[in-house]
């Protein structure tokens, strides 16, 4: 079937974002799908995508999306922490990129038999690994942040280092010469200082103007940034070619770690765009490899993916850390895990086009190869880094830490309630004074705006499994709870209200499964008066199930409900602890015999207090069963006594 440009766009699109949906919820690597459904829809298989039906428009596709995607990875990167772990990144950009291409290129030569232009084409196209496979597999995976990081960063900064590389490669393979390898090694310099310096002043301009509000209308922001990157891009590439990958990546570095007042969408929204149009570019370029090519390598073809995994990758990690203070755990993890991306796959076909164009043999071959180690190393990873990280003890510890927003006392007492059965608190606030009062209570403390990714960052949210918003303002106590789940997926959100919005939560807070603390309306603002006043005493109540209480016109009895009939003053159940786990207690919570609970009872109303309690089911913890006596003997049985000493 014939298929003209406009089809193969939409036909590569829809495949190529249903295939992403479906490794997401098989938990699958999503680029192993791409590969496998591109060559199925391609010239080879279905016939409904031909990427050559575009012509030239395929490149101009791929380098708009690679500069788009160059742009996201850098966004997300930390200057902080590029800062932190310098060494070992440089190291791994320039010296491990070195390795590996000498590594790659020599695998290739001596068990493909390659030409040294052919296979030194290969090893530049290998040195990336890649942003768009590290980033969705170590999503989930609950790495240490230090180790996590520093992969992630490797993946952004290697990949248009690489880029480059290849293109500079292929230069002097199409006019190879002493003179040309000379100077197209200063071009290489000059054209990565080029491409940062541009980077930088494009990433301030571009966070400026996000900033200036009179400039771009509520609601432009993304389409704007967008349209800013890829005019960066190319304007950087008609001044000095390939050099703009280098300056959508800085740019992409530079707006991330500027505070703009759209920070949180435009992430939200190149992350989307990234996400199509990997699928779009996977898909397209998949089609346009030949299996005729793949399967001509054979075995010699699996042996060189081989050789790149457990021998020139953990060398290069092996140089570029051994003056780190990275641990062997992590070297070999590091080691474990280099997947190939789509900078790799974009700059090998483009590749593989330029040598059949200029009629040099064994493009096709080479194209091949390479979409084989990005099938091989990602399918590796995918399958393996879980349960190598886990072997390695290289994974974070469950997360069982509450986060606090707002110091005040009676969050204080909640905290001090959590710790005392085995919790661990951590609080958030951006008052000083307030602050320096958690952390006289011995608690830790984050200073900072807590709506801020940063901030939760530094607060380490991904140990936390508890997220409440304890300020007065309960719009802010929303918007934290809403960043808690949303950036760091925090499984349980709570938020405390005041008495008048008790009874209808918000919409939103029931959207993101979230509860509301305490069982009984309490006036949040009178309970801090109580506990600042030493007006409060805490006891420890085990729950029973209250009996059945027969209905006064006969009917078969029914349980009292362990709630509360109308709002208790007198009294505050604070947490809920069942076995071995305490929790804030909030209005979802359904309590179960035995278990145990922390309450806040005020002096003056004690007696009605416990009465009302008492009601529910709540009641001082039985003491433990005394061991049974021995059984008396009879005097038959009885040994006769032995005389004592005198």
């Amino acid at each position: 079937m014939e298929t003209h440009g406009g089809l193969t766009l939409a036909v590569a699109l829809a495949a190529g974002v249903f295939a992403q949906a479906m490794a997401r919820q098989l938990g699958f690597p999503s680029i192993v799908l791409l590969l496998a459904l591109g060559t199925a829809l391609g010239p080879e298989g279905l016939g409904w995508v031909t990427p050559r039906s575009l012509g030239t428009g395929l490149f101009e596709i791929v380098n708009f999306g690679v500069a788009i995607i160059l742009f996201e990875g850098g966004l997300n990167l930390e200057l902080g922490r590029l800062r932190s772990q310098e060494a070992p990144i440089r190291r791994l950009v320039t010296i491990g990129a070195m390795v590996t291409l000498v590594g790659a290129t020599l695998a290739a030569r001596m068990l493909l038999g390659w030409s040294w232009d052919v296979a030194i084409l290969f090893g530049s196209l290998v040195t990336v690994t890649g942003p768009t496979v590290v980033a969705p597999l170590l999503r989930d995976m609950r790495l240490q942040p230090k180790l996590k990081h520093l992969l992630e960063a490797e993946g952004v900064l290697i990949d248009p280092i690489g880029a480059i590389l290849a293109l500079l490669v292929l230069e002097i393979v199409l006019v190879p010469s002493a003179e040309r390898l000379a100077s197209e090694t200063l071009t290489l310099l000059v054209r990565i200082g080029f491409g940062i310096g541009m980077g930088i002043v494009g990433g301030f301009a571009i966070a400026w103007l996000l900033n200036f509000r009179r400039f771009i209308p509520q609601g432009f922001e993304n389409i704007v940034t967008l349209a800013l990157v890829i005019l960066l891009y190319q304007a950087c590439d008609q001044v000095l070619t390939h050099t703009g990958l280098f300056a959508v990546t800085v740019a992409g570095v530079v707006v991330g770690s500027r505070q703009t007042h759209v920070d949180r969408d435009l992430r939200e929204f190149k992350d989307q765009l990234t996400i199509m149009l990997v699928a779009l570019l996977f898909i397209l370029l998949a089609a346009d490899v030949r299996l005729e090519n793949v399967a001509t390598l054979g075995w010699s073809g699996v042996i060189v993916i081989g050789m790149l995994v457990f021998a020139v990758r953990p060398l290069t990690v092996w140089v570029s850390t051994r003056a780190s203070e990275l641990t062997l755990q992590e070297r070999v993890f590091m080691a474990w895990v280099a997947p190939r991306g789509i900078i790799a796959a974009a700059i090998a076909s483009l590749t593989a086009a330029t040598m059949e164009d200029r009629g040099i043999a064994g493009g096709a071959e080479l194209q091949a190869l390479v979409f084989m180690t990005i099938a091989g190393t990602v399918l590796l990873a995918g399958l393996t880094a879980s349960p190598v990280a886990n072997l390695l003890s290289l994974r974070l510890p469950r997360r069982d830490r509450v986060a606090i927003l707002g110091v005040r006392p009676l969050s204080l007492l909640l905290a001090s309630e959590i710790r005392e059965a085995g919790g661990t608190v951590v609080f958030l606030d951006s008052d000083p004074n307030r602050c320096r009062e958690a952390e006289d209570a011995g608690f830790p403390v984050v200073f900072g705006d807590a709506l801020q990714e940063r901030t939760l960052t530094r607060a380490h949210f991904e140990l936390v499994g508890t997220a409440v918003g304890f300020t007065s303002n309960d719009h802010l106590n929303m918007l934290f709870v809403s960043q808690a789940k949303e950036l760091f997926q925090v499984p349980q959100v709570h938020v405390a209200l005041e008495p008048e919005e008790w009874q209808k939560p918000p919409d939103r807070l029931k959207r993101l499964d979230g509860d509301v603390l305490f069982w009984n309306a309490p006036d949040l603002r009178r309970w801090d008066l109580r506990v600042r006043h030493d007006d409060v005493a805490i006891e420890t109540l085990e729950y029973h199930p209250p009996e059945a209480q027969p209905e006064a016109d006969g009917e078969e009895g029914t349980k009292q409900k362990a709630r509360p009939k109308k709002a208790g003053d007198p009294y505050l159940i604070l947490t809920a602890q069942r076995k071995d786990r305490v929790s804030p207690m909030t209005i979802g919570f359904e309590p179960q015999a035995g278990d145990l609970a922390s309450v806040a009872i005020y002096g003056p109303g004690r007696e009605e207090a416990v009465r009302a309690l008492t009601e529910m089911g709540w009641r001082k913890p039985l003491p433990e069963p005394e061991a049974t006596p021995a059984e008396p003997q009879t005097p038959e049985s009885a040994p006769e006594p032995k005389p004592s000493p005198s």
